[in-house]
Protein backbone atom coordinates (compact mmCIF):
# COMPACT_ATOMS: atom_id res chain seq x y z
CA UNK A 1 0.00 0.00 0.00
CA UNK A 2 1.46 3.32 -1.10
CA UNK A 3 0.40 6.84 -0.14
CA UNK A 4 -1.45 5.72 3.01
CA UNK A 5 -1.75 9.33 4.25
CA UNK A 6 -3.45 10.26 1.00
CA UNK A 7 -5.77 7.23 1.22
CA UNK A 8 -6.68 8.21 4.78
CA UNK A 9 -7.53 11.73 3.60
CA UNK A 10 -9.57 10.35 0.69
CA UNK A 11 -11.63 8.11 2.96
CA UNK A 12 -12.16 10.77 5.62
CA UNK A 13 -13.33 13.25 3.00
CA UNK A 14 -15.46 10.57 1.34
CA UNK A 15 -17.15 9.81 4.64
CA UNK A 16 -17.80 13.53 5.19
CA UNK A 17 -19.22 13.86 1.66
CA UNK A 18 -21.47 10.84 2.22
CA UNK A 19 -22.83 12.45 5.39
CA UNK A 20 -23.56 15.69 3.56
CA UNK A 21 -24.89 13.96 0.41
CA UNK A 22 -22.23 15.57 -1.81
CA UNK A 23 -21.99 13.02 -4.64
CA UNK A 24 -19.93 15.40 -6.81
CA UNK A 25 -17.27 15.60 -4.10
CA UNK A 26 -17.16 11.80 -3.86
CA UNK A 27 -16.50 11.61 -7.63
CA UNK A 28 -13.82 14.27 -7.28
CA UNK A 29 -12.13 12.27 -4.52
CA UNK A 30 -12.17 9.20 -6.76
CA UNK A 31 -10.49 11.20 -9.51
CA UNK A 32 -7.79 12.35 -7.08
CA UNK A 33 -7.14 8.73 -6.18
CA UNK A 34 -6.97 7.83 -9.86
CA UNK A 35 -4.24 10.45 -10.32
CA UNK A 36 -2.24 8.90 -7.48
CA UNK A 37 -2.84 5.41 -8.86
CA UNK A 38 -1.53 6.52 -12.25
CA UNK A 39 1.67 7.77 -10.65
CA UNK A 40 2.24 4.78 -8.38
CA UNK A 41 0.58 1.85 -10.22
CA UNK A 42 -0.44 0.76 -6.73
CA UNK A 43 -3.28 -1.80 -6.80
CA UNK A 44 -4.64 -0.52 -3.48
CA UNK A 45 -4.98 3.02 -4.82
CA UNK A 46 -6.65 1.62 -7.92
CA UNK A 47 -9.11 -0.39 -5.81
CA UNK A 48 -9.89 2.72 -3.75
CA UNK A 49 -10.53 4.76 -6.90
CA UNK A 50 -13.03 2.14 -8.09
CA UNK A 51 -14.73 1.75 -4.70
CA UNK A 52 -15.12 5.50 -4.15
CA UNK A 53 -16.33 6.10 -7.71
CA UNK A 54 -18.81 3.22 -7.46
CA UNK A 55 -20.11 4.69 -4.21
CA UNK A 56 -20.76 8.00 -5.95
CA UNK A 57 -22.67 6.27 -8.74
CA UNK A 58 -24.68 4.18 -6.28
CA UNK A 59 -25.64 7.22 -4.20
CA UNK A 60 -26.45 9.21 -7.33
CA UNK A 61 -29.55 7.09 -7.93
CA UNK A 62 -31.79 7.84 -4.98
CA UNK A 63 -34.35 5.22 -6.05
CA UNK A 64 -31.86 2.53 -4.91
CA UNK A 65 -32.87 3.34 -1.35
CA UNK A 66 -36.30 1.82 -2.02
CA UNK A 67 -34.98 -1.56 -3.20
CA UNK A 68 -34.93 -4.58 -0.89
CA UNK A 69 -31.54 -5.04 0.75
CA UNK A 70 -30.50 -1.39 0.42
CA UNK A 71 -30.32 -0.59 4.13
CA UNK A 72 -28.11 -3.56 4.97
CA UNK A 73 -25.86 -3.01 1.94
CA UNK A 74 -25.46 0.71 2.70
CA UNK A 75 -24.76 0.02 6.38
CA UNK A 76 -22.07 -2.56 5.46
CA UNK A 77 -20.48 -0.21 2.90
CA UNK A 78 -20.29 2.73 5.31
CA UNK A 79 -19.14 0.51 8.18
CA UNK A 80 -16.31 -0.80 6.00
CA UNK A 81 -15.28 2.78 5.15
CA UNK A 82 -15.24 3.66 8.86
CA UNK A 83 -13.11 0.57 9.53
CA UNK A 84 -10.77 1.48 6.66
CA UNK A 85 -10.22 4.89 8.25
CA UNK A 86 -9.39 3.24 11.58
CA UNK A 87 -7.06 0.72 9.90
CA UNK A 88 -5.23 3.48 8.01
CA UNK A 89 -4.84 5.52 11.20
CA UNK A 90 -3.23 2.48 12.84
CA UNK A 91 -1.11 1.63 9.77
CA UNK A 92 -2.93 -1.72 9.72
CA UNK A 93 -2.49 -2.77 6.09
CA UNK A 94 -4.18 -6.14 6.65
CA UNK A 95 -7.24 -4.44 8.19
CA UNK A 96 -7.31 -1.95 5.32
CA UNK A 97 -7.28 -4.70 2.69
CA UNK A 98 -9.79 -6.80 4.61
CA UNK A 99 -12.28 -3.93 4.69
CA UNK A 100 -11.76 -3.18 0.99
CA UNK A 101 -12.75 -6.80 0.39
CA UNK A 102 -15.74 -6.47 2.73
CA UNK A 103 -17.13 -3.78 0.45
CA UNK A 104 -16.90 -6.16 -2.51
CA UNK A 105 -18.38 -8.98 -0.42
CA UNK A 106 -21.34 -6.80 0.62
CA UNK A 107 -22.60 -7.11 -2.95
CA UNK A 108 -22.86 -10.88 -2.61
CA UNK A 109 -25.16 -10.52 0.40
CA UNK A 110 -27.88 -8.73 -1.55
CA UNK A 111 -30.15 -10.04 -4.27
CA UNK A 112 -32.49 -9.03 -7.04
CA UNK A 113 -32.34 -5.78 -8.98
CA UNK A 114 -30.16 -4.05 -6.39
CA UNK A 115 -27.45 -6.71 -6.70
CA UNK A 116 -27.54 -6.59 -10.50
CA UNK A 117 -27.38 -2.80 -10.49
CA UNK A 118 -24.49 -2.62 -8.02
CA UNK A 119 -22.50 -5.32 -9.83
CA UNK A 120 -22.99 -3.34 -13.04
CA UNK A 121 -21.88 -0.13 -11.32
CA UNK A 122 -18.68 -1.78 -10.07
CA UNK A 123 -17.95 -3.20 -13.53
CA UNK A 124 -18.49 0.16 -15.19
CA UNK A 125 -16.50 1.91 -12.46
CA UNK A 126 -13.58 -0.41 -13.18
CA UNK A 127 -13.77 0.34 -16.89
CA UNK A 128 -14.07 4.08 -16.22
CA UNK A 129 -11.03 4.10 -13.94
CA UNK A 130 -9.09 1.95 -16.41
CA UNK A 131 -9.83 4.54 -19.06
CA UNK A 132 -8.64 7.32 -16.75
CA UNK A 133 -5.39 5.46 -16.05
CA UNK A 134 -4.92 4.96 -19.78
CA UNK A 135 -5.38 8.72 -20.25
CA UNK A 136 -2.51 9.21 -17.80
CA UNK A 137 -0.21 7.29 -20.11
CA UNK A 138 -0.30 3.75 -18.69
CA UNK A 139 -0.51 1.25 -21.53
CA UNK A 140 -3.90 -0.14 -22.39
CA UNK A 141 -2.77 -3.71 -21.70
CA UNK A 142 -1.35 -2.87 -18.27
CA UNK A 143 -4.38 -0.77 -17.35
CA UNK A 144 -6.79 -3.51 -18.35
CA UNK A 145 -4.78 -6.03 -16.35
CA UNK A 146 -4.60 -3.81 -13.24
CA UNK A 147 -8.37 -3.37 -13.19
CA UNK A 148 -9.44 -6.79 -14.39
CA UNK A 149 -11.21 -5.55 -17.50
CA UNK A 150 -10.78 -6.80 -21.02
CA UNK A 151 -8.88 -4.85 -23.64
CA UNK A 152 -12.06 -4.91 -25.70
CA UNK A 153 -14.09 -3.24 -22.90
CA UNK A 154 -11.41 -0.65 -22.26
CA UNK A 155 -10.88 0.13 -25.94
CA UNK A 156 -14.61 0.46 -26.47
CA UNK A 157 -15.00 2.83 -23.55
CA UNK A 158 -11.91 4.87 -24.43
CA UNK A 159 -13.00 5.02 -28.07
CA UNK A 160 -16.50 6.21 -27.14
CA UNK A 161 -15.02 8.96 -25.04
CA UNK A 162 -12.32 9.88 -27.55
CA UNK A 163 -9.57 9.05 -25.02
CA UNK A 164 -7.19 7.64 -27.53
CA UNK A 165 -3.56 8.39 -26.75
CA UNK A 166 -4.44 10.24 -23.58
CA UNK A 167 -6.30 13.16 -25.10
CA UNK A 168 -9.94 13.78 -25.84
CA UNK A 169 -10.22 14.16 -29.58
CA UNK A 170 -12.18 12.98 -32.53
CA UNK A 171 -10.52 9.70 -33.38
CA UNK A 172 -9.00 9.76 -36.84
CA UNK A 173 -8.14 6.66 -38.81
CA UNK A 174 -4.45 6.66 -37.79
CA UNK A 175 -5.37 6.70 -34.11
CA UNK A 176 -7.85 3.90 -34.64
CA UNK A 177 -5.18 1.80 -36.35
CA UNK A 178 -2.75 2.51 -33.51
CA UNK A 179 -5.40 1.48 -30.97
CA UNK A 180 -6.15 -1.72 -32.87
CA UNK A 181 -2.44 -2.54 -33.11
CA UNK A 182 -2.03 -1.99 -29.37
CA UNK A 183 -5.05 -4.16 -28.60
CA UNK A 184 -4.16 -7.06 -30.83
CA UNK A 185 -0.39 -6.88 -30.64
Amino acid sequence: MQESDNLLRIFKETRKAVNSGDVAQIKNLSNQTTNTAALTNDPDNIAVAVIVYALSKILERSNNKNLPGWNKFYKNYISAIDNIIIALQKNDEAGFKQNLQLIRNAIEKISGRLKEYIQDVFRKASINKASRLYEHGISMEKTASLLGVSLFELAGYAGERGHIGGAETNVDINQRIKLAMEMFG
